[in-house]
C-alpha cells in the first residue's frame, strides 16, 4: 500500500502546511503549475515527486518533468496530464489517450476546481486536486490524499487549507 500526497497549481507559492499534511506520504504528486524549482525541491524533501509539467512552467520545470506521466503504481495505472479537462469533457489534447487506453486514476489541474468523479463510461477515476497555491481566482486552497493498495483507491481526504488555520 502507497499514500499518496496529490496537489497542483502551486505557482511557485510554498506553504509550511504541504510539508504537515505530506510527511507521511510516501510520494507526492504535483498536477502541474509548479512554478519554479524550489517548489519541487523543498517537496522532495519530503517524499518522492512524481510531476508534469502546467502551462505556466518555464523551461526549468519542463526540462525536469515531461507533459503526461503515465505509471504503474500498487496494480493502477495512472495518468497525470495539467489540462485534462473531467469525465464528459476532456480536453482535446488529452481525449484520444484517455478512451483508447483508459488508466485506471486520471489526474488533472488547471481548473483551480476540486473534483473527484468516476468516469464509468471508461471504468476510471478522476482527481483534480483544485489549487494549492494563492495565484488564481479559487477561494479555497486544496490539497488531497489517498492510498492505492492493489490496484484500489482508498482513504481519499481533502484537505483545506484555509487562512484561519495558518493563523493558529
Amino acid at each position: 500500500m502507497k499514500k499518496i500526497g496529490l496537489l497542483s497549481d502551486t505557482h511557485s507559492y510554498w506553504d509550511e502546511r504541504y510539508a504537515l499534511h505530506f510527511k507521511d506520504c510516501d510520494e507526492i504528486w504535483h498536477a502541474g503549475d509548479i512554478g519554479c524549482l524550489d517548489i519541487v525541491k523543498k517537496l522532495t524533501a519530503i517524499a518522492p515527486l512524481r510531476a508534469v509539467y502546467g502551462n505556466i512552467d518555464g523551461q526549468e520545470i519542463r526540462q525536469v518533468y515531461p507533459q503526461i506521466n503515465r505509471f504503474t503504481l500498487e496494480g493502477a495505472e495512472v495518468l497525470i496530464k495539467h489540462i485534462g479537462g473531467y469525465p464528459g469533457k476532456y480536453d482535446p489534447s488529452i481525449a484520444g489517450s484517455l478512451l483508447a487506453r483508459p488508466p485506471k486514476l486520471f489526474i488533472s489541474g488547471h481548473s483551480h476546481i476540486l473534483k473527484v468523479k468516476f468516469d464509468r463510461t471508461l471504468n476510471m477515476l478522476h482527481i483534480n486536486p483544485g489549487a494549492a497555491g494563492i495565484s488564481g481566482f479559487h477561494r479555497v486552497r486544496t490539497l488531497v490524499r489517498f492510498t492505492i493498495d492493489n490496484g484500489n483507491f482508498g482513504d481519499l481526504e481533502v484537505i483545506e487549507l484555509s487562512e484561519e488555520e495558518k493563523k493558529k
